[in-house]
């Protein structure tokens, strides 16, 4: 596991070559494009709108459906070395709360991310979820709370849910009733550059 460091973050990244900068996305299936169309997620659209907005800005999206925040904690270190982002942005922790993971140790992931990646320069914004209420209250209300208290105990930003704003009814979700669809996608990317913006 990463060990959470104390102190303010390095300074950020210098651009890679050709004057770039990454925006690395570690996330799980509605990062990932599960199942729409390839460059209709909400990151492919953000890589988009960094490239009208913030030329100097790229994407690179290291999400994989299915994945925890225990995998992330394992996949991060990696991901640092290769890219040397500017900016990280954390969307894990959907598939903790569906599998009922100890919320306690998905905030613990989460800041682990989170230290490890300001400690390599980086700027991190942490995507917060919600779980159906049929998970109980007290589950529900606690893991919706430990992004923002994460958050906190990092000094990043937060966005509190990635799927604000969206359409829940039936005909939003693919039929599974956990995925958007492709459409809803532009919303969440919407989202996403309102928290993102201030960090670029």
């Amino acid at each position: 596991m990463l060990a959470p460091t104390a102190g303010p973050a390095a300074e950020p990244s210098a651009p890679g070559a050709g004057g770039q900068r990454i925006v690395l996305v570690v996330g799980d299936s509605l990062s990932a494009e599960y199942g729409i169309e390839r460059g209709s997620g909400w990151v492919s659209r953000l890589g988009r709108r960094l490239a009208e907005r913030a030329g100097q800005y790229t994407v690179v999206n290291a999400s994989i459906s299915g994945d925890t925040t225990s995998g992330g904690v394992a996949r991060l270190p990696a991901l640092l070395r290769e890219h040397h982002p500017a900016v990280v942005v954390i969307e894990l922790g959907g598939n903790d709360g569906l599998r009922g993971l100890p919320v306690r140790q998905m905030r613990a992931n989460l800041e682990a991310m989170a230290a490890a990646a300001r400690a390599a320069g980086a700027r991190v914004l942490l995507v917060g979820m919600r779980i159906p209420p049929n998970y109980g209250a007290p589950y529900a209300e606690a893991f919706a709370a430990a992004f923002a208290q994460a958050a906190r105990a990092q000094g990043t930003a937060l966005l509190p849910f990635l799927l604000e704003g969206i359409d829940f009814g039936a005909e939003g979700f693919q039929p599974d009733r956990i995925h958007p669809l492709a459409a809803q996608h532009e919303r969440m990317m919407e989202n996403a550059w309102a928290k993102l913006r201030p960090l670029l």
